[in-house]
C-alpha cells in the first residue's frame, strides 16, 4: 500500500513537472525571444488618439499624474477624464488643468441615489465622449514612463490591428509583500503577452491598453458582462482579441508605472475583484489557465509529500533544480524586458508563494459574490 501511494504521488509529481515545463519552455519563451520589429513607414503614422482615464476620488493622483498624460510628445491627442462621482476636490483639480491644457476633456458623473454603477459605465461614457477612433486607457494612479508613451502605444494600430496590449509594472518598495505583488504582476504579464505572441490573446490590463472605438461599438461594448463589476479590460480583450487583430508593446518607454498596495488586506481585495472577471473567460482560456495554476501548486505540494515519504533526495533535488534553472534561463531575460530583474534573487521563494497564493485566491473568490470598483 505504501509503495502504491509513493508511486502514485511520484507519477503525479512528474506530470506536474512536465506540464510546468511546457508553460515555461513553449509559452513563456515567446516573450523571452521577442524582438520589436524595425520601424517602418506604417509605424511612422501618427493617428489622432484619445487617452481615457476614469477617476473616482483621485484628487491627489490627478495632481501628480495628469500633467504626465497631458504633456506627451505627440502631435494630435486628447485626454478624456471621467470624474466618476468623486466626493473629494477632483472637480477643482480638473477645472484648473482644463484652463491650462485645451486638449483635456472632462466628463462628470454625479451620484444617483437609486442608480449605482461600476467602472464599465464610466469607461463607456469616456469612450462616447472621445473624439478619436484610437483609444488608450490608463488609470489615475498610473504614470507613463516617458513622454513617448502615447506614440509608442498608438504606432501598432493599422487596418488589421485593433487591440494593443501594454504593460504596467508596480513600483519597487521595501518588503516581501511588494516583491510578491510585482512578481504576480510579472507572471500575469509574461502569460498574457506570451500567449498573445503565440496567437492566443486572452486578456489585457486596463492600466495600459489600447483598442479602437469602432471595435468597442461593433461588439456592443461591455453589454455581455456589464453585470460583472470588474473586467472592463481583461474581459473585453478576452471576448474580442484574435491572433490577427492584436499586437503587444513592451518598450521601457511605453510602460506605465503604478503604486502598489501596501497592506495584504488591500491587495487581497484587489485580487478578489480581478478573479471575479476570470470566471467569465472563454472556456478554453479557463482550462489552460487552470491547468497551469493547479500544476504549479501540485508541483510544490507533491514535492513536500515526497520529502515526507522519504523519496530519494537526489531525484527530488534534480527535478527541482532542472525546473528552477529552466525558469532562470527563460524568465531572467523577460524580467529585464518587464523592468523587474531584481526579482530574480527572490525567485525560489516568490514562485513557491505565488503558486499557493493563486490557488487560495481562487477558492476565496468563489465565495465572494459582492465586489465593487471603489
Amino acid at each position: 500500500m505504501a509503495d502504491y501511494l509513493y508511486l502514485t504521488v511520484f507519477i503525479l509529481f512528474q506530470g506536474s513537472f512536465i506540464i510546468q515545463l511546457y508553460y515555461i519552455l513553449v509559452v513563456h519563451s515567446r516573450l523571452r525571444s521577442f524582438k520589436k520589429a524595425p520601424a517602418s513607414e506604417e509605424n511612422a503614422i501618427t493617428h489622432p488618439v484619445s487617452v481615457i482615464v476614469c477617476a473616482r476620488n483621485e484628487e491627489k493622483n490627478l495632481k501628480r499624474n495628469l500633467p504626465l498624460l497631458l504633456e506627451q510628445h505627440y502631435p494630435s491627442y486628447e485626454v478624456v477624464v471621467v470624474n466618476d462621482c468623486s466626493a473629494d476636490d477632483s472637480d477643482l483639480v480638473l477645472r484648473r488643468f482644463s484652463g491650462q491644457y485645451p486638449h483635456l476633456k472632462v466628463v462628470t458623473i454625479n451620484e444617483h441615489e437609486r442608480f449605482k454603477h461600476g467602472k464599465k459605465f464610466a469607461v463607456t461614457l469616456g469612450i462616447k465622449a472621445a473624439s478619436n477612433e484610437y483609444l488608450i486607457f490608463t488609470d489615475a494612479d498610473c504614470r507613463p514612463a516617458s513622454v513617448n508613451w502615447v506614440n509608442l502605444m498608438q504606432q501598432h494600430f493599422s487596418e488589421r490591428t485593433e487591440i494593443v496590449l501594454g504593460y504596467s509594472p508596480y513600483e519597487k518598495e521595501k518588503g516581501f509583500l511588494n516583491a510578491l505583488i510585482r512578481f504576480e504582476t510579472f507572471h500575469t504579464a509574461i502569460n498574457y503577452l506570451s500567449f498573445s505572441l503565440s496567437g492566443n490573446p486572452y486578456m489585457g490590463v486596463g492600466r495600459n491598453l489600447c483598442y479602437t472605438k469602432s471595435l468597442f461599438f461593433r461588439n456592443k461594448g461591455f453589454a455581455s458582462h456589464m453585470h460583472i463589476p470588474s473586467g472592463d479590460d481583461d474581459l473585453f480583450v478576452n471576448q474580442n482579441a484574435t491572433a490577427e487583430n492584436t499586437a503587444i508593446e513592451i518598450d521601457p518607454d511605453s510602460q506605465v508605472w503604478t503604486k502598489p498596495k501596501r497592506s495584504f488586506a488591500a491587495y487581497l481585495k484587489q485580487k478578489i475583484r480581478h478573479m471575479g472577471a476570470g470566471r467569465a473567460y472563454r472556456a478554453r482560456d479557463k482550462r489552460v489557465l487552470s491547468v497551469q495554476a493547479v500544476s504549479g501548486a501540485l508541483f510544490y505540494l507533491l514535492l513536500m509529500v515526497l520529502i515526507i515519504l522519504k523519496a530519494q533526495w537526489w531525484v527530488l533535488s534534480g527535478i527541482y533544480l532542472i525546473r528552477h534553472i529552466i525558469q532562470l534561463l527563460i524568465w531572467y531575460p523577460a524580467l529585464k524586458k518587464l523592468s523587474n530583474k531584481d526579482l530574480v534573487w527572490w525567485l525560489p521563494a516568490l514562485d513557491l508563494c505565488y503558486n499557493f497564493f493563486i490557488i487560495a485566491l481562487s477558492i476565496i473568490s468563489s465565495f465572494k459574490k459582492k465586489v465593487q470598483w471603489k
